[in-house]
């Protein structure tokens, strides 16, 4: 298995390699300092550099299976990981940027990372409680935690919008998965769109322009590794969709957030056996 980093500029309509390795890496994160990445892969977390790329083991301490949700806070200063490694399902943590103490946030297992609100002060995820049904949830660190959906399909992926007022996320609660968006505290939830494909992971960008999604073959069950996806481009309220990409990916190629701090290009992984 061959994965390739890439980063695809919205002004050039072209994609760049960033780094090439031998293995599964995941889910693509950026810095806002516009310097770094951050990927998955092997149950740990790496950064990428992009003056000199190439895969730098950070000390996540005991969390020795991380899966591909984790992520960066707006600061620059904390990352958040799940992590499978208390074995009790995957769990949320914050930690230093560098490495360091972990402190567990999420309340119970399973639970999984997706989105940073733009100020900072709450985390959105998704978690399975009671039922196992995976609903959205959110959470400031230290409160309880505040569930948006309430079972009505599998939700997942969420992500706030640039100004922290709403949150995109899929759900297949009408038949398979297509876009959602609702209010920041889960009021107004509507799909964005309808069609043929099974649609997960929006990620809007930080200037508020667009938002990009992860496009399945009709009839795709959950969201698999190795299948022929593309990545497509709409405006935040769901219209002038099109696609910029289609390559071998899927799990790992866009799980968490994977813009540019400043929204002119978005990262993202492709594999090759």
């Amino acid at each position: 298995m061959q994965s390739f980093l890439e980063i695809y500029d919205l002004e050039t309509a072209a994609s760049r390699l960033v780094l090439q390795v031998e293995g599964r890496f995941e889910a693509p994160n950026w810095h806002p300092d516009g310097q770094t990445l951050l990927v998955n892969g092997g149950g740990l977390i790496y950064r990428v550099p992009l003056d000199a790329p190439a895969l730098e083991l950070v000390d996540t301490g005991p969390a020795t299976r991380c899966n591909n949700d984790h992520g960066i806070s707006p600061d620059g200063w904390q990352m958040v990981i799940s992590s499978h490694h208390e074995g009790a399902g995957s769990q949320i943590y914050l930690m230093p940027i560098g490495g360091g103490d972990l402190v567990r946030v999420s309340p119970q297992a399973p639970s999984w990372w997706h989105g940073w609100s733009p100020d900072g002060a709450t985390l959105a995820y998704v978690a399975a409680r009671g039922s196992r049904v995976v609903d959205v949830y959110t959470l400031r660190p230290g409160e309880a935690e505040r569930r948006l959906t309430q079972g009505e399909g599998h939700c997942d992926g969420p992500d706030y919008s640039a100004d922290g007022s709403r949150i995109y996320y899929n759900c297949d609660r009408d038949g398979h998965a297509q876009i959602w968006v609702m209010a920041s505290d889960g009021a107004g939830q509507r799909k964005l769109f309808a069609d043929d494909h099974v649609n997960w992971f929006p990620h809007p960008s930080p200037d508020g322009r667009h938002v990009i999604y992860l496009a399945y073959p009709p009839g795709t069950l959950g969201h698999p590794e190795d299948l022929a996806v593309s990545i497509w481009l709409m405006d935040p309220e769901g219209g002038a969709r099109r696609r910029m990409l289609s390559f071998t990916g899927g799990q790992g190629t866009m799980n968490v957030p994977n813009w540019s701090p400043d929204g002119r290009a978005f990262a993202y992984m492709r594999y090759e056996a």
